[in-house]
């Protein structure tokens, strides 16, 4: 890109930080393009989580990326390749990003790599072209560790599980890893595609198990992966049912399940610090319960 748009936005992204790490919500929300600042709430709620982490650290941006979507409709499915592509695919240097239903138009990425008391951080910036501004279509933080382990250490600790024969931690650690390596969930790199190749290499073919038997039930099992929880990693499995209005019934099933997952993977005891078991009704609403490792029997 050239070097007044470059300067442009990261003097703008600058400029949303310091308003992220002061709190003023309100004041992003008027920077905001009109479809997000309609529905804010998730924003909202994550300048709350992080504006006291945010408001005492440096934030280093990385080189943005500029994205362009031309023609006259939204994009079902925009798949942009940024930087020098080798012969084998990606470059130290590249990305793929993928967003679906991107409308025409100029947007950027400029990621913040933030250095805070808890740990660092990224702050991903969407921003779109309107006029002469670049304003808000996108905002999203995110922790680069886990129990002061990173992307890196997952991976590792990936191989190690997968040379004593823990084919299920090793898949659940090398997805850690990918979740940790990129700022937000619609980008790849080459370190991202090296850990899909190797992930792949392992792949359990009972993941996730699509029912599961306990407590003389049959449980539907939907997905099943790794989570970070404060500062812990746990696994979570999701499963569905019809109603979850009986409180204590579904907490008793979620109880059953998380014994019965460990019974058929009792490798997790070795990773994780805790089950959580989360039943779905048909209207998307949950129920959830938590058993740590050290108190499953």
């Amino acid at each position: 890109m050239d070097e007044a748009t470059r300067t442009a936005l990261l003097t703008t992204a600058h400029r949303y930080f310091d308003m992220a790490a002061k709190g003023d919500v309100a004041g992003l929300r008027q920077v905001a393009v009109p479809s997000v600042a309609a529905d804010f709430g998730g924003i909202e709620n994550a300048v709350k989580d992080n504006q006291t982490a945010f408001s005492k650290a440096q934030a280093t941006p990385r080189p943005p990326f500029l994205l362009k979507v031309e023609g006259n409709a939204p994009l079902p499915r925009a798949e942009f390749l940024c930087g020098v592509f080798g012969p084998s695919g990606q470059t130290r240097n590249s990305a793929i990003f993928v967003l679906n239903g991107l409308p025409p138009g100029d947007y950027a990425v400029v990621i913040f790599d933030v250095a805070t008391d808890s740990g660092p951080h990224t702050l991903s910036l969407i921003l779109q072209q309107q006029g002469n501004d670049w304003r808000l279509a996108g905002f999203y933080c995110k922790a680069l560790e886990v129990e002061g382990h990173d992307a890196n250490w997952f991976a590792e600790h990936a191989a190690d599980f997968k040379a004593k024969g823990e084919m299920h931690n090793a898949w659940f650690y090398y997805l850690e890893a990918r979740e940790l390596a990129v700022p937000v969930p619609f980008m790849s790199t080459l370190t991202t595609d090296q850990l899909y190749d190797q992930m792949q290499k392992i792949r359990p073919a009972d993941l996730p198990p699509a029912d599961l038997a306990a407590a003389g039930k049959t449980f539907k099992l939907t997905a099943l992966f790794p989570t970070a929880v404060g500062n812990d990693l746990d696994v979570e499995v999701k499963y569905q049912v019809a109603d979850i209005s009986n409180t204590q019934q579904t907490f008793q099933d979620n109880m059953a399940l998380i014994k019965a997952l460990l019974a058929k993977y009792p490798e997790l005891h070795n990773g994780f610090s805790a089950v959580i078991a989360r039943a779905v009704d048909p209207s998307g609403h949950d129920f959830g319960s938590l058993l740590a490792m050290k108190d499953a029997k």
